[in-house]
């Protein structure tokens, strides 16, 4: 194994976290109190007559006090005439505010009146505000399968915290790839009054396979039909959102227009901003049926318990499989079926402006739902181009997202003061172990270092690997930050066995990396290589955490533990798997270890065997690892022996050995409390010695 460069750099990764702490401006109309009609004095010198303070120059002052608080009270009863006869000419312009309530924007019901305009949701006459109590749980669940969702449902759920002050239940609705990424994020990430269920959506695939879909959401995006079936049935209202929905606004206000519903309006929908349910797009163009332009269901307000009673179950279902006989398939998935029942009841929905779902897609009306930035309340990104799409407006609303894409997630730990938060046992732990440490120790950052939870994405891109049937596949394991990314390149060309890694990196330094990735052809042709993001939080480079998680989701027998800057020799995966053969490691405790040396040069012919590397180290090309800097760190390794060896030879543990091997899955994890560079490895190894794992060295034409 060759090292690209000799000894090591030191690096600090450093988090810059913002405090931000809101402003809130007074404007005060009204100074001072009254008592029986007449005005309390601002002086606190006023009980004191005779203080020599209290002198003729204050007394002027008072009264000029006084005076202009009387003018200020008198602008005041005009500026209230006004507004009273304002509110009479248009009383729909009051907005409230109450300490314990938010004011929300009012929408409409009347779906002629929107169609004729849409417009006219953002700027209908408001009456009474319907309020949502400060600490009362919004409800909302989200369908999300695979990789690359998961991905968008972080970015869509970074949007909806950064407005949000009321606590959130999070019904999450995925595959068990999403549950186990999602699942260890928001574990990880420890947000306060923030919960989170996942519901199998595998278990769920029968209630809707039967349904032909061509959308490319497939089977996954007919599940929103089930879930008066799949929540509690004692949740009796949640909002609904597909994964690539961005918020502008207060989820709360939203939840809010649920007080707006009457009679049996169910379904809270934006109208359809499209002329796709007009069916005049192309010619023979046919759509399922629907009300005028149709509704959209990237956001649904659900009145679950007045469904379950309507009986949501049978209706759906039979007028499914009536549209079915004729229509074959759904094209949009689980709107055409919403919209289809909608059109032989109009009655169940309510419908709301459409700012709460401007749709993004191609040949869209979207452009006639806002007139201004502050009109904007929910960004969709329904069309299959996302961020490419074309939109008047796009480069304003692509800079919307990319800033909660790139926003630090930890920014968003953030208490909801004034609502009790569940107790978390894991919480607690943790900041009962915090209060254990001296603030004034001088070490207290680094002793706190230890228990700093850092918000962790697994499986970050797409990964497909099912291990070796002869259970003797390797899997290699290295950690990096954003100054080593151009090393995965050159060891995916060296290494075609599955690899495990763990990437310290900041949110946007994360959406960097998957630029990178996507504009690779190396790396987007491999599908074995795990990205698994450990974000960045405080001073210190979690160096043993990162081989941790790295080592956690390996999926292979064996692993070769290394470093990012090595590369590995050509064939040293197939190597690898006949050895663990060789040396029964399946029923021993022994370590293999791999030979490591190193070049001052970056550009070099790789050497394709034994031979020609033993040629480069007579030459003064290669060097064994380490030689001049740290000899002790390889030198039970035995070199010198190594070079006539034809067969693998014991070696035995000595103070600071750190060489780099393979070993099963079950060994020790690294020791977290190390951090930074130096005796990481060294501790590690110590461990695997004292564990009784004997030190084996593989040797071959190619190792």
């Amino acid at each position: 194994m060759l090292g690209i460069c000799r000894g090591r750099r030191k690096f600090l990764a450093v988090s810059l976290t913002l405090l931000c702490i809101p402003a809130v401006t007074w404007l005060y109309l009204f100074a001072g109190s009254y008592e029986d009609g007449k005005p309390v004095s601002l002086s606190p010198l006023e009980s004191q007559p005779h203080s020599p303070r209290y002198t003729a120059s204050s007394q002027r002052e008072r009264e000029s006090l006084e005076v202009r608080v009387r003018e200020v009270e008198e602008e005041n009863r005009a500026l209230r005439r006004q507004l009273s006869l304002a509110q009479g000419r248009a009383p729909g312009h009051r907005r409230g505010n109450h300490s314990k309530t938010y004011s929300m924007e009012e929408g409409t019901g009347d779906s002629e009146n929107l169609r004729a305009g849409i417009v006219a949701g953002n700027s209908s006459e408001c009456g009474q505000q319907p309020v949502v109590e400060k600490c009362e749980t919004i409800h909302v669940a989200i369908v999300c399968a695979g990789y690359n969702a998961s991905r968008d449902v972080v970015t869509l759920v970074k949007s909806v915290l950064f407005h949000r002050r009321n606590p959130l239940h999070f019904h999450l609705i995925a595959d068990s790839i999403a549950e186990q990424i999602l699942a260890t994020l928001f574990q990880t990430w420890m947000v306060p009054a923030v919960r989170v269920d996942f519901y199998n959506a595998d278990e769920l695939k029968s209630e809707v396979s039967w349904i032909p879909n061509k959308h490319y959401s497939g089977i996954y995006g007919l599940m929103k039909l089930v879930l008066t079936k799949t929540l509690p049935a004692n949740l009796e209202r949640v909002i609904v959102l597909d994964t690539d929905i961005t918020f502008a606004t207060d989820i709360a206000e939203l939840w809010a227009v649920f007080h707006k519903f009457k009679g049996q309006q169910v379904l809270g929908l934006v109208e359809n901003q499209s002329d796709w349910y007009l069916g005049n797009l192309w010619k023979n163009h046919r759509p399922w049926p629907a009300l005028g332009r149709g509704y959209n269901t990237g956001v649904i307000l659900l009145l679950l318990d007045k469904l379950r009673k309507m009986k949501w179950e049978q209706m759906w279902r039979l007028t499914a499989e009536r549209e079915l006989m004729g229509m074959l398939s759904t094209s949009l998935a689980d709107q055409d079926i919403f919209n289809a029942v909608i059109k032989q009841n109009p009655f169940l929905v309510y419908q709301l402006p459409c700012f709460w779902n401007v749709q993004l897609s191609d040949h869209t009306r979207s452009e006639q739902c806002y007139r201004d930035v502050s009109d904007l309340k929910v960004i969709h990104w329904n069309s299959p181009k996302k961020l490419r799409v074309k939109n008047k407006h796009v480069e304003f609303f692509r800079n919307l997202y990319l800033t909660f894409l790139e926003y630090d997630g930890n920014l968003l730990r953030r208490e909801l003061f004034g609502c009790p938060s569940e107790a978390d046992v894991n919480s607690e732990n943790l900041q009962k172990q915090l209060s254990e440490l001296d603030e004034d120790d001088l070490c207290y950052e680094f002793r706190r270092e230890r228990f700093t939870v850092h918000r962790t994405h697994l499986y970050f891109l797409h990964y497909e690997y099912e291990s070796a049937s002869d259970n003797t596949d390797v899997t290699l394991v290295a950690q990096l930050s954003m100054d080593r990314l151009q090393m995965l390149e050159a060891i995916c060309k060296h290494w075609e066995g599955p690899i495990s890694l763990a990437l310290y990196l900041s949110d946007a330094e994360a959406q960097q990396f998957l630029r990178y990735a996507q504009g690779s052809e190396v790396l987007m042709g491999r599908h074995n290589v795990a990205y698994h993001i450990v974000y960045k939080e405080g001073q210190f480079y979690p160096v043993n955490l990162l081989r941790n998680v790295a080592m956690k989701h390996v999926g292979t027998p064996y692993m070769f533990l290394s470093d990012i800057d090595f590369l590995p020799m050509y064939g040293l995966y197939e190597y690898l798997r006949k050895s663990v053969i060789q040396l029964d490691l399946a029923n021993t405790k022994k370590a293999m270890i791999i030979p490591a040396f190193e070049t001052l040069r970056y550009r070099l012919s790789f050497p394709k065997s034994k031979a020609e590397l033993l040629s480069m180290l007579d030459m003064g090309t290669l060097f064994t690892f380490r030689y001049h800097v740290w000899t002790k760190g390889h030198a039970p390794t035995n070199f010198a022996k190594w070079r006539t060896a034809t067969t693998p030879y014991r070696v035995e543990w000595e103070a600071d050995f750190e060489p780099y091997v393979v070993v099963r899955r079950d060994c020790p994890e690294y020791d977290r409390r190390f951090v930074g560079f130096g005796w990481n490895k060294v501790a590690h190894i110590m461990e695997l010695d004292a564990q009784a794992v004997k030190s084996q060295h593989v040797l071959g034409e190619i190792t």
